[in-house]
């Protein structure tokens, strides 16, 4: 295969909207992307402990999109790290595109999960947590980044009851908050996943070094969960 010298060139976070700028045609779903776009670049550039030459490998670090609805900024961040070739990012949402509205893992490589539909990632992460402790892969984080309008739904609840008494301390979790949650949670959100015995931290979701800083934080014996605050989607 012959690479090109554009697939070759080290891209920074300036250049993610002009990546993102390539994916063009409708259901882009803007706004849902760009509020991820600053944590995820900061995982995969600082954090994130994953290889494209070696998507497969057991001791990498798993990452799981749950909220897949708006995935311009995931694939964006793929192809600065190299994970898919720039060439893809115009045919977005196309019929024959891997790029479709909503990440496939058999067609995205990198992807851990598909995903889209809301509730299904943080469930996902407690399960691969589990299995990888049942494994003795004790090295590999398990971290899933979900939308805070998922907490309306059950079995994210029902994912932050269990994770916190077993104590799965390889999981994390970013909420990302732009205010589009339609049920109240009394305390904010961070007091949700505290009050299950969480490790928890709210920080500005713009902020690069306050999000490192929340994500290499040490939770021994905890899960740990960082609320990414944003501004409100219809802003």
């Amino acid at each position: 295969m012959t690479t090109t010298a554009d697939e070759r060139r080290a891209y920074r976070y300036d250049d993610l909207s002009a990546l993102m700028g390539l994916m063009t045609g409708d259901e882009k779903h803007g706004p849902a992307a760009t509020s991820t776009l600053d944590v995820l670049w900061v995982l995969y550039d600082r954090v994130l402990r994953v290889d494209p030459g070696l998507p497969g490998d057991p001791g990498r670090d798993r990452f799981l999109l749950s909220k897949g609805h708006g995935p311009m900024a995931y694939y964006a961040v793929l192809a600065a790290k190299g994970f898919v070739p720039v060439a893809w990012l115009p045919g977005f949402g196309s019929y024959d595109s891997p790029l479709g509205h909503h990440p496939d893992r058999v067609l995205v490589p990198g992807a851990e999960i598909a995903s889209g539909s809301l509730g299904h990632g943080l469930p996902i992460a407690v399960g691969t947590a589990l299995g990888l402790r049942a494994q003795g892969l004790h090295d590999p984080a398990v971290w899933v980044l979900i939308g805070d309008a998922e907490l309306d739904e059950g079995s994210n609840h029902e994912a932050i009851a269990f994770a916190g008494p077993a104590g799965l301390d390889r999981l994390h979790t970013v909420v990302v908050d732009n205010s589009s949650a339609t049920h109240a949670l009394p305390g904010g959100i961070a007091a949700r996943f505290e009050a299950a015995g969480w490790s928890a931290v709210t920080v500005d979701g713009r902020d690069h070094e306050a999000l490192y800083a929340a994500f290499t934080a040490s939770h021994p014996g905890r899960p740990h969960v960082v609320v990414a605050r944003v501004e409100p989607k219809n802003l």
